[in-house]
């Protein structure tokens, strides 16, 4: 794999862009062309299968529209995750981001912080129904969850997209579920188990590497019967993954998009924009959050999932507000 050779397109604003990036807002002409063991080269072509990947629109996902950001908001039925676990009840959180803004909820049973231990199903479902049936209807519902017994439930129930933080790596029953049902899925990519995983976690070249990891994982969809366009990709920060590692990604995160696949980023809150904005506590993370979720709005990522669903969508709203074309005075 050493020789393989990666076309990352280069975002840029400019009215006169060649393409746009996944049918969206951003645009570029030029490329970076990577490859393992060599210095980035800017480039002015790419084979014609890369631009068509890139510039391909995402068709719409549990009914979002993904040529403008969605805004996927955070409810955590748990008593443990890392920064707002057991501190709301979930049903009222819920209703509470949609009036926020938030686009889409994403709905969790089991922690998957740095050194939590698995949940078990039966507890994981009565964790997360609640929510699914009080929300059911009224806003699409992602459920965040690596079993096929708790996909299958929250389906039936009302959900319209699982998020698999193993990436189809933790239950080989999910996905003959996902296929069989035609529900969307996103598959994140993870270096390990989260009871493990950011004990000692080593790339090569972690960009490439995770872009390798993700193409695995959407073959491996594809090979089960799930279509390609109902794929949505995360490149999974901070799961097994130093802060130099994420921040290798979210540099130069405008590559995934050459999967053909609409990309989910979720960095609210996390360890390392604590540790940049040097603050421990996570809930005073939010002006950090911010300020990645900007930078990969510039790289053309679709699906941004937030805790703090109205600081976020005032943010995206002055962004967008700033990248419209100035009106002529008449």
């Amino acid at each position: 794999m050493t020789d393989r050779i990666y076309y990352r397109p280069i975002p840029t604003t400019a009215a006169d862009a060649r393409y746009r990036l996944a049918g969206g807002w951003t645009g570029f002409t030029r490329f970076e062309r990577l490859q393992r063991g060599e210095l980035p080269k800017i480039v002015d072509d790419a084979p014609a299968e890369v631009i068509e990947a890139l510039t391909a629109p995402r068709p719409p996902v549990a009914g979002l529209d993904l040529s403008q950001p969605v805004v996927m908001g955070i409810v955590n039925a748990t008593p443990d995750s890392f920064s707002d676990g057991g501190s709301y009840d979930p049903v009222k959180q819920a209703k509470r981001l949609l009036l926020e803004g938030a686009d889409i909820l994403d709905v969790g049973g089991e922690s998957t912080r740095p050194g939590a231990a698995e949940v078990p199903a039966a507890d994981e479902i009565a964790r997360i129904l609640p929510v699914i049936r009080a929300i059911a209807g009224k806003a699409p519902i992602s459920v965040d969850t690596r079993k096929a017994q708790v996909a299958a439930t929250a389906l039936t129930t009302g959900a319209a997209l699982i998020n698999d933080v193993s990436g189809y790596d933790f239950d080989p029953d999910l996905p003959a579920l996902i296929a069989q049902s035609d529900a969307p899925i996103c598959l994140m990519h993870a270096q390990g188990l989260p009871e493990s995983m950011q004990d000692d976690p080593r790339y090569g070249d972690v960009l490439l590497d995770v872009y390798d990891a993700l193409e695995t994982r959407i073959q491996r969809a594809v090979d089960a019967g799930t279509k390609r366009d109902r794929i949505v990709i995360d490149p999974g920060i901070g799961f097994g993954k130093t802060l130099d590692h994420n921040l290798a990604i979210l540099r130069r995160i405008s590559l995934y998009h050459g999967l053909g696949c609409p990309v989910l980023l979720g960095v609210s809150r996390k360890r390392f924009i604590g540790t940049i904005g040097q603050t421990d506590n996570a809930t005073e993370r939010t002006p950090g959050t911010l300020a990645v979720t900007l930078a990969a709005l510039d790289q053309g990522v679709q699906i941004h999932r937030i805790h703090d669903v109205k600081d976020i969508v005032q943010g995206i709203r002055l962004w967008s507000a700033l990248k419209e074309k100035e009106k002529v005075m008449g």
